[in-house]
């Protein structure tokens, strides 16, 4: 009771000490994850112009493109289509209530036309869309499938949105056109000409030595052209990769393994209490069950020509006697033991014709409901009628045959070559002649066979292979775990490159990786490792262990870049060329002090040029590539002048015109001025819409998710 009264005393001191308590476990939360974030900040993938991108939502759309593309797309791949989908129905929604564009029946009408147009359901019987079936179809989702129907309804909404959209495009594209003056200097510009003489003192002649760019110009040419050089924030790693393989070791032992199956071996049988003395491969007569119960790869019972054996060990393979055997060998990633079965003379080609009897019970022929007795009594019946009369052939596949891909066309089924058919087919047509005729039954049903042509025949083999995989033991992957271990610890106590160097290790350097990329040059699609680049918590010089399906990486982070615009090193590449172009610029061009063309080229060891019919429109010079700039210069001096030194794409030139030669006039422009608004219409939606993209205000969050 002392204790209860002592509590009762304090309990103004024991809230508060609680509250604080709360307090700091809640801080050191928000601390944990980098401030205070609101549930909005987990339930939002992105902001657009102020309309927030459910998580969700968005989730459930990349789920549902991932099913229907399969494994055709990573989960990268997926997010960034969804995400470009999302951005541009958001920002064009957006801009549509804007304007205020409504679509009315007939457009919705048009939309559903196009995207249901080809479906044969919504067809009349003259072939034509009919909106009536669209109507039957609706009102019997509505009152048999309520799931149906709402999506149904979701994709009306959409059809809606595509109609209002293409009202705003047609609208756009209609302002778009060309004038008939417009159109006379689309013309002129590509048909007005000049004749010239030049003289080109390239930027090679210019030794690199003689120039340098400081990272002071670099940046002051950023500063300059800061459009250019605009940045997303990105990130600098690099890396040593521990592939995962097969020791020497390993490959010993598999070899060994292999040559082992060659001779009987005994082994325990537990059941019988007694040694069981099992074939060899050489001394096997059943190949398939051997070559399934001990291979690495299915066994291939089909015989080949040389050329497509493989092409290094063809020889080898293919000039075997039956029953030899050849190997070990290493091909493809496997061990390979391989013994010639069979020899035989087929052709490599055969043209054929048949009709299929199915009967009741096979998946593919639902209707049929005669039995397996029937078919093959029906079966023979036929071959009997077209051995006495093969003109029938065609006539008995159209009405008989269960293969409806080919009964109309009397059961042909073209050139094929050998292993193309099911196994039972295949042997028969190799055994037998052009003009044979049989049933061959199959897990089809019964085949009626009309062999109508062969090439010759040439030797063929068949060979049953025996393969074991190259691949890291056990042992080996424990002291490949060992050996990036190892790495990981010395690299991260001392020096990341020399650790490298002592352990002879390839360092890979991979730059500007960006927040959503997921592709590391060497390795393939690691998106973990983009991620643990751009988590707050990681900093430069950070080091970091990942396992990827074949080996270990160990990555260290080298630079964090900042959104923006580039670095000086980071532009280095992009810029240097530029202003080193520029330098050597101004050096050929304190080499010119003539305006005499002929002199000019002898003081600098080079010829005088010519070249006619030279037009804005095609600005290149012979012998010295494309040259918009030159060329341009060149239109805006007089006949018989000399130009002043201009830099150009690939060097330096003095020109001098010869002649201006003006194109005659046309009596209309209409059909360029038609030219000219088809060229400037085309992609008008695409370009509009990057023009919203660039106005818009966006927040785009995938990388938190994903």
């Amino acid at each position: 009771m002392a204790v209860l009264n002592k509590i009762r005393q304090r309990s103004v001191f024991l809230i508060i000490i609680i509250a604080l308590a709360l307090f700091s476990f809640v801080l050191a939360d928000v601390i944990r994850n980098g401030g205070f974030s609101s549930q909005k900040d987990q339930n939002t993938i992105a902001t657009i112009n102020g309309e927030e991108v459910s998580r969700e939502d968005f989730a459930r759309q990349v789920e549902g493109y991932q099913r229907q593309m399969g494994a055709n797309a990573s989960t990268s791949q997926a997010v960034n289509q969804v995400w470009e989908q999302t951005l541009r129905e958001t920002i064009l929604k957006e801009e549509l209530e804007k304007l205020g564009i409504r679509a009315g029946k007939a457009q919705i009408r048009e939309v559903m036309r196009t995207q249901m147009g080809n479906n044969p359901a919504f067809r009349n019987e003259a072939g034509m869309f009919d909106e009536n079936r669209v109507r039957e179809y609706i009102a019997s989702l509505r009152s048999t499938q309520p799931e149906a129907y709402e999506q149904w309804l979701q994709m009306e909404e959409n059809m809606g949105d595509i109609a209002r959209q293409n009202m705003y495009f047609s609208m756009v594209t209609a302002g778009i056109g060309a004038t008939i003056t417009e159109a006379e200097q689309a013309y002129r510009f590509q048909n007005n000409s000049v004749d010239l003489r030049f003289v080109q003192l390239p930027y090679s002649s210019v030794s690199d030595d003689e120039v340098e760019v400081t990272k002071d110009e670099i940046r002051a040419y950023i500063k300059e052209n800061p459009s250019q050089f605009q940045t997303e924030a990105s990130r600098n790693i690099r890396y040593v990769y521990f592939e995962e393989k097969a020791s020497d070791d390993d490959v010993k032992e598999t070899e060994e393994a292999l040559s082992s199956m060659r001779e009987n071996r005994v082994e325990y049988n537990s059941v019988t209490s007694s040694n069981d003395t099992l074939p060899g491969f050489n001394t096997t007569d059943d190949y398939e069950d051997f070559v399934e119960a001990n291979s690495d790869l299915p066994y291939d019972d089909r015989f080949k020509f040389k050329n497509e054996l493989p092409s290094e060990f063809a020889d080898d393979l293919f000039n075997l006697n039956e029953g030899e055997i050849f190997g070990p060998y290493k091909h493809d990633g496997y061990f390979k033991l391989s013994k010639l079965v069979e020899t035989k003379e087929i052709p490599d080609s055969t043209k054929a014709s048949h009709i299929l009897v199915a009967y009741q019970g096979q998946q593919f022929a639902p209707d049929v409901t005669r039995s397996k007795e029937e078919a093959e009594a029906l079966a023979d019946s036929l071959a009997n009628v077209i051995k006495g009369d093969k003109e029938k052939f065609a006539e008995l596949a159209a009405e008989f045959s269960s293969d409806r891909s080919n009964n109309q066309d009397g059961g042909d089924l073209g050139y094929f070559g050998p292993g193309d058919m099911v196994s039972e087919f295949d042997s028969y047509v190799l055994e037998n002649n052009p003009g044979d005729v049989s049933v061959v039954e199959t897990d089809f049903g019964y085949h009626v066979i009309h062999i109508e042509e062969q090439t010759d025949r040439e030797k063929a083999v068949k060979i049953a292979t025996i393969a074991r995989e190259l691949e890291a033991s056990e042992r080996s992957r424990n002291n490949l775990f060992n050996e990036t271990t190892k790495f990981e610890i010395a690299a991260g106590e001392g020096d990341f490159t020399e650790v490298a160097k002592e352990g002879n290790y390839n360092i890979r350097t991979v730059n500007n990786v960006k927040a959503l990329d997921e592709n590391i040059p060497g390795v393939g699609q690691q998106r973990r490792i983009v991620q643990w680049a751009f988590e707050d918590e990681a900093n430069v010089g950070d080091i970091k262990r990942f396992d990827i399906p074949s080996g270990y990486v160990v990555a260290q982070l080298t630079a964090k870049n900042k959104e923006g615009l580039m670095t000086a090193e980071n532009a280095s590449s992009k810029v240097l060329p530029i202003l080193t172009k520029e330098k050597k610029a101004e050096i050929l061009k304190e080499r010119i002090n003539s305006k005499n063309l002929q002199e000019i080229a002898s003081n600098n060891n080079t010829m005088v040029q010519s070249a006619n019919a030279v037009n804005l429109g095609s600005p290149t010079l012979p012998g010295a590539g494309r040259e918009p700039e030159v060329v341009g210069s060149v239109f805006a001096l007089e006949p018989g002048s000399v130009s002043n030194p201009i830099a150009g794409n690939n060097g330096v030139y003095v020109v001098e015109l010869e002649s201006k030669n003006e194109a005659p006039a046309m009596n209309s422009y209409q059909g360029i001025v038609e030219q000219e608004t088809a060229q400037r219409r085309q992609n008008a939606s695409q370009r509009l819409f990057e023009a919203l993209r660039e106005k818009a205000e966006i927040e785009d969050n995938r990388a938190r998710f994903y």
